[in-house]
């Protein structure tokens, strides 16, 4: 399948293999240049019809020299134009400093800059490339436009925004606005990076579309395009059995809520049977509150082994309100041959032998997922965590990596990655997802579309996705409860 290019995420080390590529092809380097300069002088008129003054920072590479195109458009327009460098202008090489002169403004040193009443910024100073803290006289304008409240027009990405982990450099620019050109970065979509950029556009300035195809790694935006051919599809000959069975292991009689919650959002999102796994001690809690939902007793290993020789049982959701300890790690390891969501306690009760898990899943095809959020990632995955030159999606690849497992690094940019490389960040989750039990209901969704057969990358990317959907649909001031009874309607409104 030819992916989209709205999907594709790009490293700025990939943008700059294209950009050469583009460039041996044959196509004009300052051509594009040009086009993306142009690109963001359309955009400054268009954002901000009211600017009675552009402001034009310019660094000391080719995001200056887009700055310096901008500029010159701008002036040409009838706009009021200032422009202010970075660095010595008369050291620019090749595009860039045909692009400063070209470029009628005359530009001032950056210091220089004092904000006026009308200004509107066009922060031309690094783009995505910047990868060291910024210098302390980009620090201090940043700190004078940000006090200042004028409105920013980033170029790429926010000065001090790093393009791979999305993480300010020691400081970085607020944009209202932020054009780059052909692909997203990473940066863009990864917080802090994302909630600094404001609006995103992505401009063609003309670089053939099989080059960012083959540059681009494995990283996307998670998109139903991605994944939605490998979502069951009822049939007129489709009954429950069909559709998996799924089994939710319980707490015990004080804590069964969580276990509930997921039970319910995996027969939301559409498996067949499921079943509640539960000891003695709270059967007659979860029993006064099931109704299509199944009740079995499972107290000990024992107990489980049977079942699992008894039942038909397609894939089990482990952790919610479960309890820390050495049932939740025998349970588990009980289950390494079938399709298993750990969540929660079940990730936690692994802390101390992290290996054991992941050695007990290293065959076959990859059938676990693990769900950790930050804490729970710290657990299980300490020395990469303490990583900070890698990004959020670097971190969750290594894990997959190491895990065999399907990894979804959870939080407001979930990332769900693949022992294979594959990456997705996720970007429709509704900030109402922030509530207590809403992982609960991931781990039940997640599980259903394992029970069903869905790969367990997939699986994984298509839960987060839909659990955002169900997310916006339940809306302001839901519970987890509420989350739940929307987790089958995420796609088109009907069930995946």
């Amino acid at each position: 399948m030819e992916i989209s290019l709205d999907l594709i995420l790009l490293t700025p080390d990939e943008m700059a293999t294209a950009d050469a590529q583009a460039a041996h092809s044959g196509l004009s380097s300052f051509g594009l240049m040009d086009r993306a300069g142009q690109a963001v002088a359309a955009a400054a008129l268009r954002c901000f019809p009211g600017a009675l003054r552009f402001v034009v920072l310019c660094g000391p590479g080719n995001n200056g020299g887009d700055g310096y195109i901008a500029a010159q458009a701008l002036a040409e327009s009838g706009a009021s134009v200032a422009v202010f460098h970075l660095g010595d202008p008369d050291r620019l090489q090749g595009d860039a400093r045909q692009a400063r002169i070209a470029c009628s403004a005359v530009s001032r040193s950056l210091e220089l800059y004092l904000p006026e009443s009308g200004d509107v910024v066009i922060d031309a100073l690094f783009g995505a490339g910047l990868s060291r803290e910024v210098p302390q006289i980009v620090s201090d304008v940043i700190g004078k436009v940000t006090d200042d409240n004028v409105p920013v027009l980033a170029v790429d990405l926010p000065s001090g925004v790093c393009g791979r982990r999305g993480v300010p450099l020691g400081a970085a620019f607020r944009a209202q606005h932020t054009i780059t050109f052909m692909a997203l970065k990473s940066g863009h979509l990864l917080l802090p990076g994302r909630s600094l950029c404001g609006d995103t556009e992505v401009f063609d300035i003309g670089i053939p579309r099989r080059i960012i195809r083959l540059v681009a790694g494995k990283t996307r935006r998670n998109d139903p395009l991605l994944w939605r051919d490998l979502l069951p599809e009822p049939g007129s000959d489709t009954h429950k059995y069909r559709r998996g069975h799924l089994a939710v292991f319980s707490g015990s009689g004080s804590k069964t809520g969580a276990a509930r919650l997921s039970a319910t959002a995996g027969l939301k999102a559409g498996a067949g049977l499921v079943t509640v796994a539960s000891p003695g001690d709270a059967i007659q809690v979860n029993a006064s509150s099931l109704t299509a939902i199944m009740l079995h007793r499972v107290d000990r290993l024992e107990d489980l082994q049977s079942w699992l020789q008894a039942a038909k049982l397609s894939a089990f959701v482990l952790g919610p309100g479960f309890g820390v300890g050495e049932k939740a790690r025998d349970f588990a390891l009980a289950l390494q041959d079938r399709p298993l969501v750990l969540d929660a306690d079940g990730i936690t009760s692994f802390m101390e032998k992290p290996v054991e898990l992941f050695d007990a899943f290293a065959g076959n095809e990859p059938h676990l997922v693990l769900t950790p959020h930050e804490g729970e990632f710290a657990r299980l995955f300490p020395d990469i965590a303490a990583d900070k030159q890698l990004s959020k999606v670097e971190k969750a690849v290594k894990a997959a990596e190491r895990a065999h497992a399907a990894i979804v690094y959870k939080g407001a940019d979930t990332v769900i990655a693949s022992p294979d490389g594959r990456a997705y960040i996720n970007t429709n989750g509704s900030p109402w997802l922030a509530t207590a039990g809403s992982g609960d209901v991931l781990a039940g969704m997640v599980g259903a579309l394992l029970a069903q057969g869905v790969p367990a990358f997939e699986a994984a990317a298509a839960g987060v996705y839909l659990h955002g959907e169900a997310g916006h649909r339940a809306g302001r001031g839901m519970t987890a409860e509420d989350l739940a009874a929307h987790a089958g309607t995420g796609l088109g409104g009907s069930q995946p």
